[in-house]
């Protein structure tokens, strides 16, 4: 338990990513047993520059082999290990399920974060989920609060259909933020996170973050009594959730037919 027999060194980067390699390399001075990088590819690449040896616990959204961290899903091979959230992975899916819900005459906007190491895959993976659908995309970047607000009154200006969050720790940090802005600029959104549907935004589509969490606890718990990281296998959802905020679609005037309705795997109403 924290503080008897084990204790917890916390390090936020507030979203800068910038700042990610010299907290890594700290807490590797500091010879801790293990490091949980929980805020996606970023976090879990300073960690993986910063030491071969230090047990490494990662949580992120895109594909750890596509970036070194492991060998294979089934044996990573190295220092590293967690859970692979396929959130990067999911956003085609999301512009299918909003292409769905917002006018076709208007082009639609991803949201992305111009300081992330993934904002040029996102942005490109989002072009070629368009062009299948029959969508123009616009990309809108924020990197800080003051940005965001201004993202989402480009969006209005614009006059475009609908809004993509991207897969962010940055955004994920953000979702009260989020559910105002919709709210404010009566922007229909889709975001990979839970969270952001409850605090506002249109809907959601992605894999559960409390659930991510629990597992890179136990698989830290394991790595803490022994378990080396090389034999513990990278973890990747089975379910994927549609969570829909009703009130959100009755305040946008989007119409919500029966038949999505019952796709979704909750309605916040």
């Amino acid at each position: 338990m924290s503080g008897q027999n084990v204790a917890i060194e916390y390090r936020w980067a507030e979203g800068r990513y910038d700042r990610l390699r010299g907290m890594a390399d700290e807490l590797v001075g500091r010879k801790v047993a293990a490091i949980v990088a929980v805020g996606g590819a970023p976090v879990a690449l300073a960690a993986k520059s910063a030491t071969a040896t230090t047990p490494i616990i990662f949580v992120m959204g895109d594909d750890p082999i596509r970036h070194g961290l492991v060998r294979t899903l089934s044996q990573p091979g190295g220092n590293a290990t967690g859970v692979s959230l396929m959130a990067v992975a999911l956003e085609g899916k999301r512009l299918e399920l909003l292409h769905e819900l917002v006018p076709k005459n208007r082009p639609v906007a991803m949201l992305i974060n111009p300081t992330s190491p993934q904002a040029e895959e996102q942005s490109k993976a989002i072009q070629n989920a368009a062009h299948v659908v029959g969508r123009k995309v616009r990309i809108l970047r924020a990197s800080t609060e003051a940005e965001l607000e201004a993202a989402f009154a480009s969006f209005a200006e614009g006059r475009m259909g609908g809004l993509l969050v991207g897969a962010d720790t940055f955004f994920t940090s953000q979702a009260k933020t989020f559910g105002a802005l919709a709210a404010r600029f009566a922007v229909p959104a889709i975001s990979p996170w839970r969270d952001h549907a409850a605090a506002g935004i249109l809907m959601s589509y992605g894999p559960s973050l409390a659930d991510a969490y629990r597992l890179s606890g136990v698989y830290t718990g394991r790595i803490l009594k022994g378990t080396k990281p090389a034999d513990l296998p990278v973890i990747q959802p089975t379910k994927f959730e549609l969570v829909l905020n009703l009130k959100a679609a009755k305040q946008l005037g989007v119409a919500i037919s029966r038949d999505f309705l019952t796709r979704a795997d909750e309605v916040i109403e």
